[in-house]
């Protein structure tokens, strides 16, 4: 009992299960097995390269350590090139991911092969040195998403501190086990791909499994699309737990999503809401220039007429939910200009109510009036009804285009 006692302190947040939420458990037990794995396939790897540039053969030449760091600074490259690209990692944590799982795989199976061509140690290192250390930054900037939601007490660093703990006993783990295996691998590259092989199918089965567990808890266009048209089609807002089981882990991008294909479906959301949210995700167009969707003077007006109190401008051009952002915009203004497009699909799809021009829209008892009304009326009510099962409503996580802009009404 001390024993278990003890590891709880060093591996688990103070106050556990309650200082943390419901999903922590089973995303920590999946992490930690794929860790092992992980440290597994980097054992081999290492081995493989030290084979490479002649470890092997006597000691290691200063042409080989010279390669050996010249490696690695151009894989430190990509790292520095990649981070400009956070804010991506911010909407879709789960499937950027599960992409830096695979491309850190990748890289160590191009580690294994470099024995058998040892004259191109360098790009080949340089390569997978890339993808570890695009992998390495993914891995770290969406590891903060997953550990802030985690945390049901506001105990960031304590969760933090104990996932740490837990990453090395899962390493520690994983390099012995992956001492013990290149023993018996030895210089063969043949048995190294096979143990690779294997021990790459348990550490992407584990990630999935790990990612599948989160409950996301904050908003991006896709679960805000689905708690909308939810809230729109049943009157109340969906659970976190069922908005996480249906989201695929790239919306945007439907073949990536094959791998959750044999989840057991949600019997709650509705059918009509899926597909809302699959068609707005695609449609959606956030950022947009003031100058690609209005055509006239009399468009203009007319919009920023209807919009004057608004951080943002909304209306459909070519099939497209095109929002443009005022220099003001928030990204509780954003979240509020999805809820106006998912009324407008409401109303495309249950009313037949379609675009007639945007002068024409923004007129009493146009599609763009009735919509905008219906917003102001009831935003607040969605946003209580979500927060009350959980959501955190306090803006949209998203990745819109830079344009903005100012208008001056004065002058209108």
């Amino acid at each position: 009992m001390k024993s278990r006692d003890l590891v709880m302190r060093l591996l688990l947040p103070e106050g556990f299960p309650d200082s943390v939420t419901s999903d922590y458990l089973d995303y920590s037990l999946w992490r930690g097995v794929q860790g092992v794995a992980s440290q597994v396939s980097g054992v081999l790897a290492t081995q493989a390269l030290l084979y490479a540039v002649g470890l092997g053969k006597g000691a290691i030449p200063t042409a080989a350590a010279i390669n050996w760091v010249l490696k690695d600074g151009i894989g430190y490259l990509s790292k520095i090139m990649l981070s400009k690209y956070g804010r991506h990692f911010d909407v879709n944590p789960k499937g950027w991911r599960l992409f830096a799982d695979l491309l850190e795989n990748a890289a160590f199976g191009l580690e294994i092969l470099t024995p058998s061509f040892p004259h191109l140690f360098v790009l080949i290192g340089a390569i997978a040195g890339a993808g570890r250390s695009a992998a390495t930054l993914i891995q770290a900037a969406t590891r903060s998403c997953f550990y802030a939601g985690f945390a049901a007490q506001r105990n960031f660093a304590e969760v933090i501190a104990k996932g740490e703990a837990q990453g090395m006993i899962s390493k520690s783990i994983g390099i012995g086990l992956g001492i013990a295996l290149a023993n018996c691998i030895g210089s063969s590259t043949s048995f190294a791909l096979a143990s690779f092989g294997v021990v790459t199918w348990i550490h992407m089965y584990c990630n999935l499994k790990s990612y599948q567990s989160i409950q996301l808890r904050t908003l991006n266009p896709y679960r805000a699309s689905l708690v909308f048209s939810e809230y729109l089609l049943s009157g109340q807002a969906p659970s976190i737990k069922e908005v996480n089981a249906e989201e695929p882990l790239f919306p945007a991008v439907p073949f990536l999503n094959l791998l959750s294909a044999n989840r057991e479906r949600s019997v709650v959301l509705s059918s009509e809401a899926k597909q809302a949210a699959s068609e707005i995700e695609l449609r959606l167009q956030l950022g947009s220039k003031l100058s690609d969707i209005v055509s006239n003077k009399e468009d203009v007006l007319a919009l920023f007429n209807l919009y004057k109190d608004e951080g943002y401008v909304l209306t459909e051009q070519e099939g497209k939910f095109c929002v443009v952002l005022k220099e003001s915009c928030s990204p509780q203004d954003m979240l509020k200009s999805l809820f106006q497009v998912n009324y407008l699909y409401w109303l495309e799809r249950n009313a037949g109510i379609e675009s007639r021009g945007a002068s024409n829209d923004c007129r009493q008892g146009g599609r763009l009036q009735i919509s905008l009304e219906y917003v102001q009326r009831e935003f607040n009510h969605v946003k209580i009804d979500s927060e009350s099962v959980g959501w955190v409503t306090d803006g949209l996580i998203a990745r819109p285009l830079p344009n903005r802009i100012r208008p001056v009404y004065a002058t209108l």
